[in-house]
C-alpha cells in the first residue's frame, strides 16, 4: 500500500532525544515527502508546536527533559485535527492509554522504521495500519532492547547488567556479537 501525506500540509514534528536516530528518521520522511522539522526535548518540541502546529508529528514519549506527552498536549491544544505517533523504547499498555487518551492517533515500540512511522500517521482515522512485513525476530528484539539499556547507561556493562538482571558476563557475551536477523 503507498500512503501520501493527507493535502497540502506535509509538516511533521520528529521530537526525540536519540539525535542518530532522530537524524536517519528526518531524512528518511524527508524522502516520503513530509516537510520535516525536528526537536531534541520537551522545551523545543512544545516552542515549535506553538509557534508552527504542524499537520503531523511524532513523539518520542521519554526525553531528557520530561514526557513527550506535554508536547502532544500542546500540540492538540494549537492544531486539533493532527496526527500525531508516539514513539517509545519502553513500550507499556499504561502509556499506551494515556498517549492515546490526550489525543495521540497511534502508538509504536522503538524500533520502528520509517514505514512503520508512515503507515502509523497516514492509515485512516478507525483503519487498522497494516502488519509489518518483515516483523523483527524475537532475538532481534531482545538484542535491541539490551542495546538501548546500554546506550542509556552511557555503555557501562555492570550498571547493564544490573539493570538487566543479568551477570555482567552474559551480557559482555552478548555484546560482543553480531545483531541477530
Amino acid at each position: 500500500m503507498d500512503l501520501q501525506p493527507i493535502g497540502d500540509d506535509t509538516s511533521l514534528l520528529l521530537v526525540d532525544d536519540d539525535e542518530p536516530f532522530l537524524r536517519r528518521l528526518a531524512k528518511a520522511m524527508e524522502k516520503r515527502g513530509f516537510s520535516v522539522e525536528t526537536a531534541d526535548s520537551v522545551a523545543a518540541g512544545k516552542a515549535i508546536a506553538r509557534a508552527r502546529p504542524p499537520a503531523y508529528a511524532v513523539v518520542d514519549l521519554r526525553l531528557t527533559d520530561g514526557t513527550g506527552l506535554d508536547v502532544v498536549e500542546a500540540l492538540r491544544e494549537r492544531r486539533p485535527e493532527s496526527r500525531i505517533v508516539v514513539l517509545t523504547g519502553y513500550g507499556a499498555i499504561a502509556t499506551a492509554v494515556a498517549a492515546v487518551k490526550i489525543g495521540a492517533t497511534d502508538y509504536l515500540s522503538k524500533p520502528a522504521d520509517a514505514a512503520d512511522v508512515m503507515n502509523a500517521l497516514l492509515t485512516p482515522k478507525g483503519a487498522l495500519p497494516p502488519a509489518p512485513e518483515n516483523p523483527m525476530s524475537a532475538d532481534r528484539v531482545r538484542w535491541e532492547h539490551i542495546q538501548r539499556v546500554y546506550e542509556l547507561c552511557d555503555r557501562n556493562v555492570s550498571e547493564t547488567a544490573r539493570r538487566l538482571s543479568m551477570h555482567r558476563r552474559t551480557l559482555q557475551r552478548i555484546l560482543a556479537k553480531r545483531s541477530p536477523r
